[in-house]
């Protein structure tokens, strides 16, 4: 049976506004026409948060004031202590907690670095069990973590050289990301040369290191909330744009929610970019890193879409869609998901 979405559909690579419908058969987009309506929805694909810590959930605005280093360094920050300490039901109940929130607002997918090697991967599989949402996991601190989840998630390059790791990747044929240039400069050279599928944050490239990304066609996942949270700084997001494939991360649950509407939000407010590569960054990027088809409203891409409300009290009057949804919308204007 066709499921068809009628309003302002953000439609293709750019995002274009048109008055119209798409129809949806057996979870595929199966036509998207232009044609008169009176619905007032907005019609945007879904989300794909590209870098997430959910294990955080457990002590969510914990740790006010500390460093970057108390807050989450391995093996004994704050956050890692708290792991430590709670129960398995507790973790797994608070981490299902945040992925509804994050399935109810629109994301259709989310790249999670997962602390607690193999027992850490089993809990977030226990916690995504009745969830819609698509999870890439990144197993952390050991090859078999990575071998049980989807990849491997590399703390950075100053705390270990990670060449095993990397090598067991290879041999499993599985991706392995890694944090770099958060605080500094100095890991940034190590974590290149170990072949990232992406890297994180990148808050401190020099102009050596952007040429590099350049050249080597390297995608970055930015956290914009949470580099300003923990005090390290801005990535230069316009000049990362213009280099390479950027994608938007919320980070860890301890200091943000993860609210992608708060990302592009505040993404689109800092840094000196369009809101339509902002929403780019939110969906299609972030959808190319988790190796999905999804991220657009085109003929025969699976139908993970996103229905605001245009006649929401805070959309009401907009008069550019993708500002609107970008800059100004938030999970209040959310009229249904489908994922």
């Amino acid at each position: 049976m066709a499921t068809t979405l009628e309003g302002t559909i953000l439609r293709g690579e750019s995002f274009t506004p048109i008055e119209g419908r798409v129809v949806v058969e057996d979870g595929e987009i199966t036509a998207v026409e232009e044609a008169p309506t009176d619905s007032t929805d907005i019609v945007l694909p879904a989300f794909v948060n590209a870098h997430t810590h959910i294990g955080d959930s457990i002590a969510k605005e914990a740790g006010g004031g500390l460093s970057l280093d108390e807050l989450v360094a391995p093996p004994d920050g704050l956050k890692h202590r708290l792991l430590r300490q709670a129960s398995r039901e507790a973790k797994v109940d608070a981490m299902a907690r945040s992925l509804r929130f994050m399935e109810d607002s629109g994301t259709a997918a989310f790249l999670e670095f997962r602390e607690g090697g193999v027992e850490g991967v089993e809990a977030i599989r226990d916690a995504l069990a009745d969830r819609e949402i698509d999870p890439v996991i990144f197993g952390r601190e050991s090859a078999d973590a990575m071998r049980a989840a989807d990849g491997f998630g590399a703390s950075g390059a100053r705390d270990s050289e990670f060449g095993d790791l990397r090598e067991a990747c290879r041999e499993a044929g599985k991706p392995f990301a890694i944090h770099a240039g958060e605080r500094d400069p100095h890991d940034l050279t190590p974590a290149m040369d170990l072949d990232p599928a992406f890297l994180i944050h990148v808050v401190h490239p020099r102009d050596e290191h952007l040429d590099r990304i350049e050249r080597e066609e390297m995608p970055v996942v930015v956290c914009p909330r949470s580099n300003l949270v923990t005090n390290v700084g801005v990535a230069p997001i316009r000049e990362l744009v213009e280099r390479t494939t950027v994608a938007l991360g919320t980070d860890n649950v301890m200091l943000n929610s993860p609210s992608m509407f708060r990302e592009m939000e505040f993404a689109a407010k800092l840094a000196d970019v369009s809101a339509t590569e902002v929403l780019r960054m939110a969906t299609r990027n972030g959808a190319e890193l988790a190796g999905k088809e999804y991220g657009l409203i085109e003929e025969g891409r699976p139908a993970k879409l996103l229905t605001l409300d245009g006649d929401s009290d805070n959309l009401a009057g907009a008069e550019e869609p993708v500002r609107a949804v970008v800059r100004r919308a938030g999970e209040g204007d959310v009229k249904d998901v489908l994922l």
